[in-house]
C-alpha cells in the first residue's frame, strides 16, 4: 500500500473511530495483530519524523490536529516525513503501523512527555528536535518550517533538476 494512502487511512481512522483500539487488539488474541517496534534512530538522515502525543484517541487536542493534518497527506510524502501516533490508552501508529507499547513508552521517555500531554513534536532528519508544541498546529505551519530547512531546501532544488 502506499505510504500517502495509509497516511490518509490512519488519518481518517483516527477521527472518526473514538474505539478504544487497544481492547480491539487484546479481544482478537486468537488472531494476533503484528506489532512492530518503532526505533526513531533508524529514521535518521531517511525521514522526519512528525511525534503526536496523547493520552487517547479521544483527547480533544488529539483530535483537532489529526483534523489539521487529514486533507495533507501529500505534503507528508513529498517532504519524506512519518505520522507517529504515540497514545497512552490506545494503539500507537507509526505511518500506519502498529508500533508496540515499548516503543510508544521510549518515545515518551525520550522525549520527556507525561502520559497525560498532548505534544507534538518535530524531528529532522538529523535527529535534532525542530519544533514542539503542546496545542494543536497547522500542517502548512510545520510544512513551511521543513521547507525553509536548509537539507529540504536542497531537497526541492534536486527535485527541480530531474
Amino acid at each position: 500500500m502506499n505510504q500517502s494512502l495509509l497516511i490518509a487511512l490512519t488519518l481518517l481512522a483516527s477521527t472518526l473511530l473514538p474505539v478504544n483500539m487497544a481492547v480491539t487488539v487484546e479481544a482478537s488474541s486468537n488472531h494476533p495483530i503484528k506489532m512492530s517496534s518503532f526505533n526513531l534512530s533508524s529514521q535518521k538522515w531517511q525521514k522526519r519524523v512528525l511525534l503526536i502525543f496523547a493520552p487517547s484517541v479521544n483527547h480533544h487536542a488529539y483530535q483537532q490536529q489529526m483534523q489539521l493534518l487529514q486533507q495533507y497527506d501529500s505534503g507528508f510524502t513529498d517532504r519524506d516525513l512519518v505520522l507517529v501516533q504515540v497514545l497512552t490508552k490506545d494503539t500507537s501508529y507509526a505511518n500506519g503501523q502498529l508500533i508496540d507499547e515499548s516503543s510508544a513508552a521510549n518515545l515518551r521517555s525520550r522525549f520527556g512527555v507525561d502520559e497525560d500531554n498532548f505534544r507534538v513534536i518535530l524531528v529532522g532528519k538529523d535527529g535534532g528536535v525542530k519544533r514542539q508544541d503542546a496545542t494543536p498546529v497547522q500542517a502548512t505551519a510545520i510544512f513551511d518550517q521543513i521547507d525553509a530547512m536548509p537539507m529540504r531546501q536542497q531537497e526541492m532544488q534536486q527535485q527541480g533538476r530531474r
